[in-house]
């Protein structure tokens, strides 16, 4: 097996401190236009459920009056 040997960087700064310090900032995103996602799907839903949970909630009180 062959001996590991350590490498060292020559200079003060590494690799990756030289890489940061020469990339070029991106640029910010601008749109015309905001984003504005259409949910409709989501409102039916939830209503739907509230729905059943209400009926199921009247149905077991209806239930436990009529049967004590």
């Amino acid at each position: 097996m062959a001996k590991k040997q350590k490498r060292s960087i020559s200079g003060g700064q590494s690799k990756i401190e030289t890489a940061v310090k020469t990339t070029v900032a991106a640029p910010k995103r601008t749109s015309t236009g905001e984003f504005n996602p259409d949910y409709g799907y989501v409102i039916k839903d939830l209503k739907r459920i509230g729905v059943l949970a209400g009926s199921f909630f009247v149905i077991l009180i209806a239930l436990s009056i009529f049967l004590r």
